[in-house]
């Protein structure tokens, strides 16, 4: 057996001398192995034992209008305490996964919404919950520049009907129309922009009479005017 061992290295090169060396393992490494090997397996095993245990939500969250809102923040809230989040997609779904069995408070924000909550919704084990689209944020007025206003006519009545139009003016004195709608029976018309200080014209017109007014806005409220028609009886 010696003979044929040194048989064996003495025509073998430097290179393949190199590859026996490299694939032996000592037996301290061997253990060593073992343990890593040991401890992943024991990972591995202990995570599908809880994914098996645990449950979860998905749904849809979106405006009144039915559209999608994506990059609303889901949490799972228990006791007070976030157990758990996740962000709605471009489609404004999400789903909550690994939570152990029980009720949770589901609690929706996005910057420009009003916060939205889905209370006592229960998590049962190995099933994920479909909320559907129930899940509806408003818009944040509190985020907004809301212009109120009325058409009256020469006399101070209310025009019914009329035709305003909204349109933001930029600094070199383009306008570009953000808007349009018509008066309700009490003469008043509302629009609703984006906040950051801005100007606008409204223009209102009605049996061919027109006129305007310009505001100028400086962060988010609401603001009021009124606009008078010489219009013919």
């Amino acid at each position: 057996m010696n003979f044929l061992n040194n048989y064996f290295f003495a025509n073998q090169n430097t290179k393949e001398r190199r590859l026996v060396k490299l694939f032996s393992i000592s037996p301290r490494s061997f253990a060593f192995f073992s343990v890593v090997n040991f401890v992943l397996l024991f990972t591995l095993s202990g995570i599908f034992a809880f994914a098996q245990e645990t449950g979860g939500v998905k749904g849809k969250v979106r405006t009144t209008s039915g559209s999608g809102i994506a990059s609303v923040k889901v949490t799972a809230r228990q006791k007070d305490e976030d157990i758990k989040s996740a962000t709605s997609d471009s489609n404004g779904k999400f789903v909550l996964e690994n939570l152990k069995p029980g009720i949770y408070n589901i609690v929706l924000s996005k910057s420009g919404f009003a916060s939205g909550l889905m209370s006592n919704i229960e998590v049962e084990k190995k099933k994920v919950k479909d909320m559907g689209d129930r899940l509806i944020l408003g818009v944040d007025q509190g985020t907004l520049v809301i212009v109120k206003g009325s058409v009256f006519d020469q006399n101070g009545r209310s025009v019914y009907g009329a035709k305003v139009v909204i349109e933001k003016l930029s600094g070199d004195g383009q306008s570009r129309k953000v808007g349009s709608g018509t008066t309700s029976q009490s003469g008043e018309f509302t629009f609703r922009q984006s906040e950051g200080a801005a100007k606008f014209r409204i223009t209102a017109t009605a049996k061919g009479v027109s006129a305007s007014k310009e505001i100028t806005i400086d962060n988010a409220a609401i603001y009021r005017l009124a606009i008078t028609l010489n219009v013919e009886k």
